[in-house]
């Protein structure tokens, strides 16, 4: 909670946003894309900035709740996205990637993995990743190990994070021997994380975006959602690991 205060006073403090501004809050997994689309629609409207805000998506709709002055909301999940629904600008919600869940280790790591089963193998002492309570993939995380029947075993063995990057940046600092990330986070940091295993998930992983219903600049939020979903915008996302929607 006190990080979500913390977004909010910095967002009033900075006022209300000029006409061109677009406030874009968007789950931690779109950080690298996110920045990338960031540019090239500023580079194709000069005058406009987009204002980028990652966390983990029920994070950012607590904030939304509270009133905080955003444009557009792109979650990593559709539960949160659902939880956002009384804020969303009608008939504005929309698909617009698909990732993988994944078992991400150390690049130096010499644990083999076959199954799920194999985090409960000796040397692995640490697991990490998004809380589920509030993190999508840790919540993709945690039922797929409950339908693996692996969930009891392996429960005391996490560490949760704050959202799916920070799960990812354990691994890559080997404070946890294995974590369950996105496809898209190994490629991130491919040089420090190695993908070990896909993990089944019950539902496919699909990222929804939308217009807030209150946007400050609802044309600009219109605009931006409407890139993301182009072919510049597709391809973007293509370019960082993301699947269609």
């Amino acid at each position: 909670m006190k990080r979500i205060t913390a977004v909010l006073l910095s967002l009033a403090a900075a006022g209300p946003a000029v006409a061109a501004d677009i406030t874009v809050s968007a789950a931690a997994s779109l950080s690298n894309a996110f920045r990338e689309a960031a540019a090239a629609y500023e580079a194709g409207r000069p005058g406009d900035k987009v204002r980028l805000n990652f966390g983990a998506s029920d994070a950012l709709v607590a904030q939304i709740s509270k009133g905080a002055p955003v444009d557009v909301f792109a979650s990593a999940d559709q539960e949160a996205m659902d939880k956002a629904e009384p804020f969303l600008a009608q008939g504005t919600r929309r698909d617009f990637a698909s990732n993988r869940l994944v078992v991400a280790v150390p690049a130096s790591s010499t644990l083999q993995f076959r199954t799920l089963a194999d985090l409960g193998q000796a040397g692995v002492k640490r697991l990490t990743t998004g809380n589920p309570a509030s993190v999508p993939a840790g919540r993709y995380a945690k039922a797929a190990l409950e339908k693996a029947g692996q969930w009891p075993a392996l429960q005391a063995k996490f560490v949760f994070a704050s959202n799916v990057r920070q799960a990812l940046d354990y691994v890559a600092r080997g404070e946890a021997e294995a974590g369950f990330v996105y496809q898209t986070d190994v490629a991130a940091q491919v040089d420090k994380v190695r993908s070990v295993l896909a993990v089944p998930t019950a539902t496919p992983i699909t990222y929804p975006v939308a217009v807030m219903k209150d946007a400050p600049n609802a044309a600009g939020a219109r605009a931006f959602a409407e890139f993301i979903m182009s072919a510049g915008g597709q391809a973007i996302l293509a370019r960082h690991g993301f699947g269609k929607p």
